[in-house]
């Protein structure tokens, strides 16, 4: 499914999703990410139920600080446990947990309305 909205050249753009896998700015991951506007990285995290502060120390260490962070469970959304959430805040990220399809639409769009936005995401 194409998700590409019109975005500066410059800016890490997620061209597609699919099982397995995200297209980034035209670079293919078979693994789960974390997009920022300006660097895509893999990102070492075996799921969902294995997330912790430290699996988000890309997003809390980032300069400037992410306005918000989508996290995209896969196919379907999750809970986020609330000690988690409560750290992320206290880390300075406000998170919104989704689906990844909806975390790569999403992302899109913020980013073309110039907001300091990430996406962390698991494949679906």
């Amino acid at each position: 499914m194409d998700v590409t909205p019109i975005i500066p050249a410059d800016r890490q753009v997620i061209d597609t999703y699919g099982p397995g896998m995200f297209r980034v700015s035209n670079r293919l991951y078979q693994e789960p990410v974390i997009v920022q506007p300006d660097v895509t990285h893999p990102w070492d995290v075996s799921g969902f139920a294995g997330l912790t502060l430290e699996s988000f120390s890309l997003i809390t260490q980032a300069d400037p600080k992410v306005e918000v962070l989508l996290l995209g469970c896969g196919a379907k959304m999750q809970l986020l446990p609330s000690a988690l959430r409560k750290a992320l805040r206290e880390a300075g990220v406000v998170v919104d947990v989704m689906d990844s399809p909806a975390a790569c639409r999403t992302y899109n769009v913020l980013l073309a309305e110039g907001r300091r936005v990430a996406a962390a995401l698991l494949p679906v």
